[in-house]
């Protein structure tokens, strides 16, 4: 692999790690907020923004790591316990997380960082940081060259002196060392630097692809072993790091002298070069044996015991064994593109249609070993189906995990108090949906905190709680997921509602609308019952907007409320939008596929029914409807129809067909530009002849029951043609 795709490849894993990062600071910061959080919720927060800090670093995103340097010693003085969270602490380390997100989209995509917002948010945290903490560090870190010797062991070395050795393979990972310690400078002055290239062999022997160099070096600085070893961590075992504190004993650096391959002699000096010992006490050292043991990290690579340095207890083992649970876990995923998951989807679904049809032709053939090992395909075609799909699918959680932040600022900025309850988070649903219905569900939130929940005043004098609750409800039915946007609010009043649509002349004067109808109402373009624009709303968009991108998914919006006592906005989205089992059905000369997991019986349609739209089923009615009328069918009829019966959202209906196919797989196709817009039809598929068949929409079809009653009679012919 090039140098070129290996750096696209690690930008578009700190690309990744970044947002997560930044998502579980956001979920911390606000679980601190609602007095939830625990000790170990400090810390992650705090490895949060150091995380970010560090491997922005590594990619030289320096407004990055200049600005979260200061939020970083923020939340080090939070996890301390120097300083305590408050509201106002939250709110500013919020706008930082979000500048944080910004800056690092603007230094990945070549844009210049916004340094001006930087120092705005950094004056802002002046309050909880010390003055030497908000002053952040160079921008531009580079390697400092001594201007001539050094003097540091006169008076004891109070810098750290590490030792670097890379494995030859380094170069081959995507690694740079220099980068890395040309990074150092951030937690400080690299005061020397000394290459060693003891190792490095003749030009003609000399492989480009292969690192044969080594580092000493002293470095100024405050920080931490852990934070010197994270700078490092992503090397793993292609590294063999030394750290030895400030002012350690002259012992400590014999110990590393005698755990390295180089002559000792010529360690001596670059220890004297860097600082680290003077001349009289590397003489003196080399007379004694030694003493204190530095401070080591290694790699689990068996090292010669000559050559290796002593550990320095659990300061080694520790970052190995978090080494060791990261690369354990990530064993367990594999991260795919979406676009190569979509293509495999999109294979599925000709290997289902191809497996159909293989099925078909040796039913047809009426050989029995071929129609068993026809029937065997299909089998494991289903397993597959099942096995692709379920690669696809992801909880809703995803989803719903940005809203808690969306109804704290929008509860602050309507000065309402507003709490947010989340309930089936885990039910799962395709991936192309979660990326598609977080702006439906965002606008209907918008909605019940600011149309909603009343102000607080007026909660307490209908009785109620000062705190509204807005719910985020998602659990599966009947082979679809139901997701619901729930508040204790005031509800719709559907007088207020009628009058303002007669006014805008969307409804006639005197129309005769259920309570139903008047509530779909508010989802017409430019319809709205706010008295005043806002930020939020009175513009008459929204409601309109959340209409079409649900309908683009195949879904529906229901309206429930009740005045005085709150809505229920509930959205129906199809599990999936490729793949469904589907019972296969015919009318006159055209076939149908209704969804499998909304069949609950089959039956014959009792005589001398040609007149009603309905049949009595158990003791109770059941209206259905006849497809053939509903689609203008003039085929051939069946002298016994049968009534498929169906069930959705807690309803049933029949549906009238003249013939029953059974099971089958279906690939869900889209409608041609003609017959997008045609009603109670929600795409079509191929059967195994090669046939066409139109995949029905229950809900519509529901719906159509409900219109047909409403008006007392027969509904046109649904036009499929053009």
């Amino acid at each position: 692999m090039e140098s070129n795709d290996l750096m696209s490849a690690a930008l578009a894993v700190f690309r990744d790690e970044a947002a997560d990062l930044i998502a579980q600071m956001e979920a911390l910061l606000l679980r601190q907020e609602a007095g939830l959080c625990s000790e170990e919720d400090l810390h992650a927060l705090f490895r949060c923004a150091h995380t970010i800090k560090g491997s922005a670093g590594l990619f030289g995103l320096d407004e990055v790591v200049r600005f979260t340097h200061v939020v970083e010693n923020v939340l080090a003085r939070v996890r301390d316990a120097t300083i305590q969270f408050s509201s106002e602490l939250v709110s500013v380390l919020l706008q930082c997380q979000d500048h944080i997100a910004g800056l690092i989209a603007a230094g990945l995509g070549g844009e210049i960082a916004d340094s001006e917002r930087s120092d705005q948010l950094i004056i802002q945290l002046i309050p909880w940081a010390s003055a030497s903490e908000t002053v952040a560090p160079a921008a531009a870190p580079g390697l400092a060259q001594p201007a001539g010797g050094s003097d540091f062991g006169m008076f004891g070395s109070d810098c750290w002196h590490l030792s670097l050795r890379f494995s030859p393979e380094v170069l081959c990972n995507g690694m740079d060392p220099l980068r890395f310690i040309k990074y150092l400078a951030h937690y400080g002055r690299i005061s020397h630097l000394e290459t060693i290239t003891d190792h490095l062999p003749t030009l003609d022997q000399a492989d480009p692809e292969q690192c044969y160099l080594g580092f000493e070096l002293a470095l100024q600085s405050q920080a931490s072993l852990e934070e010197i070893e994270a700078v490092f961590e992503f090397y793993g075992e292609t590294l063999k790091l030394t750290c030895i504190p400030p002012h350690s004993q002259v012992g400590t650096y014999l110990a590393l002298m005698n755990s390295l391959p180089e002559d000792k002699k010529r360690l001596g000096e670059i220890l004297v070069a860097c600082g680290s010992l003077t001349s009289w006490e590397l003489e003196e050292a080399l007379r004694e044996p030694a003493g204190e043991e530095p401070v080591s990290r290694l790699s689990e690579t068996p090292v010669d015991p000559a050559v290796a340095p002593v550990s320095g207890g659990t300061s080694a083992a520790a970052p190995q064994r978090r080494s060791d649970d990261v690369r354990g876990n990530e064993a367990k995923s594999v991260k795919v593109p979406a676009d190569r998951l979509d293509a495999l989807i999109d294979r599925v679904g000709e290997l289902v249609i191809a497996g159909a049809s293989t099925h078909a032709q040796a039913t047809r053939s009426r050989q029995p070993e071929l129609q068993e090992s026809a029937s065997l395909l299909l089998s494991l075609v289903e397993d597959i189906r099942d096995m692709a799909l379920r690669l696809r699918m992801v909880a809703i959680g995803e989803v719903f995990s940005r809203f808690p932040r969306v109804v704290r600022d929008v509860s602050k900025e309507l000065d309402k108090q507003i709490d947010l309850k989340i309930s089936g988070a885990e039910t799962e649903l395709d991936k192309s949906m979660v990326d598609k219905v977080g702006e439906p569900l965002m606008h209907l939130l918008r909605n019940a905190m600011d149309h909603g929940i009343e102000p607080a005043e007026v909660r307490r004098a209908r009785g109620k709680p000062e705190h509204g609750t807005v719910s985020l409800n998602a659990y599966h039915e009947s082979g679809a997921i139901m997701i619901e946007v729930v508040d204790d609010g005031g509800g719709l009043d559907p007088d207020k509602i009628l009058k303002k649509a007669i006014d805008k002349g969307i409804v006639a004067e005197g129309a005769n609308l259920s309570q139903q109808d008047i509530y779909q109402l508010i989802l017409a373009p430019g319809f709205s019952t706010a008295e005043q624009v806002t930020n939020l709303s009175g513009r008459g968009v929204g409601m309109d907007v959340v209409k079409s991108n649900v309908e683009a998914l195949r879904g529906t919006l229901d309206i429930q409320s009740e005045l005085g006592r709150g809505t229920t906005m509930r959205l129906c989205l199809p599990l999936t939008l490729a793949i469904i089992d589907g019972f296969h059905v015919g009318v006159g000369d055209s076939q149908f596929i209704v969804p499998l997991d909304m069949v609950v019986e089959c039956v014959e349609l009792p005589p001398g029914l040609d007149q009603v739209d309905y049949m009595e089923q158990r003791g109770v009615a059941l209206p259905f409807v006849r497809l053939r009328e509903l689609f203008g069918e003039r085929g051939r009829a069946h002298p016994r129809p049968r009534v498929v019966i169906v069930r959705f959202a807690g309803k049933r209906i029949g549906l009238v067909v003249d013939r029953i196919y059974g099971k089958c797989q279906t690939v869900i196709k889209p409608l041609g530009p003609l017959f997008q817009h045609v009603p109670c039809v929600s795409g079509s598929t191929i059967l195994g002849d090669g046939d066409v068949a139109l995949i029905l929409d229950i809900l519509q079809l529901l719906q159509e029951v409900v219109a047909n009653e409403g008006q007392g009679g027969h509904k046109p012919a649904l036009a499929l043609s053009a």
